[in-house]
């Protein structure tokens, strides 16, 4: 899988895994965080794992599709994931290539919208890698739909996966579950993420009694039918009301309750990176911001609505497939489907990712969170040094190869700014800055980060100093940041009312 969310533990649990290819091993709600049942199986070596970044996992299944021998790519080099067989630099006549073998799986399983009698699956954009899967699966694709049709001639424009390469193909109403569809073309009532659910799947991970969540939702519920009636009609129905364009309405909160509280410090270091981000935008002419997940993308939010206020046309991208977004007030998961309703274009991992962030046509500014960055600015978020396991790269590693500039932003520590990595998860390279609570580390033209700016009191330079992991320079010409306004503060709470990347 692309990413094994906080579920896929059951198939720890349950025994069923020997080995893991995948790009994220983790939590996705309420935040991006490790999970105790990969880390254990992991570091154990219960369970083999084999990282890879979300395009180069991309890349290598489209490779298998298209019969190719090889793919290249951008990704990769520099990284810790390079020492992996599936992966060789390649001098050539056009210059040193990255180099992806092709990943095939034998049978490909996924969940599908809608679906014909014939076996022919339509799916609407943005797409990951369950189309790329089901065509590059040896023996070909078993699929779940929420409906299944006698004609799809009248959403042909939606059909990705021909009937040829589907095994089997079932009709499974609220089958994403606790996941949710985005059908705005299709003949399906569409359904919003269950967040309760993925809390609580969760916090079963981190109790005692988690066997008996598996068999209360998994193990004793006899099929389908019964699952859908466990999860009940009232549960039902507010997840068809938050597919809905304007259901992001009932979650935004007035402006004059953000404001109360004075900023905690994930809030500081979001505000001093959104400013951030705002000077880069207009100093680069970004036509793109990508935003990262967690706290990273509310910063990069703020930012952007910073810079279009002085003037930019600057998009917002998100390496799940969406171009040119407006995100809804009230929620702060990059992956909200509100979100897709208020994109210019739809797309792909691969298009985003492999064209629009790193191509030559476009300019783009990446604001990224990090478990750990070095004073080289290269990130981490798979191993620590003393092997523990954290969550793998996402797309982290695909936005910093190829980004024209990185801001990474973090809470300052010196568990976060070790003065070694265990892992290179993302290169440095174009990392510019790390933005903290406690000040603003810049890189030096082909050298360290050095602090270039310390919010405004007494012994800030001290404090930023203690809480770094290596030897931090200060640079000559210092900077002091305000402190963040209530206004700042509004429009960054206004994302995430109820605190949960904020106040994590």
């Amino acid at each position: 899988m692309l990413s094994l969310s906080s579920l896929g533990a059951l198939f720890f649990r349950g025994g069923l895994v020997r080995h893991v290819v995948t790009g994220y091993s983790g939590d996705t709600f309420p935040n991006f965080t490790p999970n105790p049942i990969f880390a254990s199986a992991y570091e154990s070596g219960e369970v083999t794992v084999e990282h890879w970044s979300f395009l180069a996992f991309a890349q290598r299944l489209e490779a298998a599709a298209r019969g190719l021998p090889a793919v290249t790519t951008r990704s990769i080099a520099g990284s810790s994931m390079a020492d992996n067989d599936a992966f060789s630099l390649a001098a050539t006549e056009f210059g040193e290539v990255g180099l992806l073998a092709p990943l095939i799986p034998d049978v490909s399983v996924l969940h599908a919208p809608l679906a014909d009698r014939c076996g022919n699956v339509a799916i609407e954009a943005p797409l990951l890698e369950g189309v790329w899967g089901a065509l590059a699966a040896r023996r070909g694709a078993i699929v779940t739909a929420d409906r299944i049709v006698d004609d799809l001639h009248d959403w042909s424009h939606l059909v990705r996966i021909p009937s040829h390469r589907v095994l089997a193909v079932a009709e499974v109403p609220l089958g994403a579950h606790p996941g949710g569809i985005f059908a705005r073309d299709l003949a399906v009532e569409g359904y919003g993420e269950d967040y309760d659910f993925w809390f609580e799947a969760r916090a079963a991970t981190r109790r005692d009694d988690y066997e008996d969540w598996i068999r209360d939702w998994v193990l004793d519920v006899h099929d389908h039918d019964a699952y859908v009636a466990k999860l009940g009609e009232a549960r039902i129905a507010r997840l068809h009301e938050r597919a809905e364009p304007d259901s992001w309405m009932d979650d935004a909160t007035s402006a004059d309750s953000l404001a109360r509280t004075a900023p905690n410090r994930w809030e500081q270091a979001a505000t001093f990176a959104a400013r951030h981000v705002s000077e880069r935008v207009l100093a680069l002419d970004a036509d793109a911001v990508l935003a990262g997940a967690g706290v990273a993308n509310l910063a990069a939010w703020v930012g952007v609505g910073m810079a279009r206020d002085a003037g930019s046309d600057v998009e917002l991208t998100a390496e799940i497939g969406m171009w040119g977004y407006d995100p809804v007030p009230g929620d702060p998961f990059v992956l909200n489907h509100r979100n897709f309703w208020r994109s210019t274009m739809l797309t792909d991992a691969s298009t985003v990712l492999g064209v629009l962030v790193g191509g030559p046509g476009t300019t783009t500014l990446a604001c990224l969170g990090a478990a750990q960055v070095d004073r080289n600015g290269n990130v981490n978020t798979t191993r620590t040094l003393d092997g523990r396991f954290l969550v793998g790269s996402g797309g982290g590693n695909d936005v910093a190869s190829v980004a024209s500039e990185v801001v990474v932003i973090a809470t300052l520590q010196p568990s976060r700014t070790p003065a070694e990595l265990g892992y290179v998860t993302s290169p440095g390279g174009a990392v510019r800055a790390l933005v903290t609570d406690l000040g603003i580390l810049e890189r030096e033209p082909d050298g360290e980060l050095v602090l270039t700016a310390v919010p405004s009191g007494r012994d800030a330079v001290a404090a930023a100093r203690d809480a770094c992991g290596w030897d931090l320079a200060v640079s000559p010409s210092l900077r002091d940041l305000a402190p963040p306004t209530a206004d700042e503060l509004v429009a960054l709470r206004r994302f995430d009312p109820r605190g949960f990347l904020l106040r994590a």
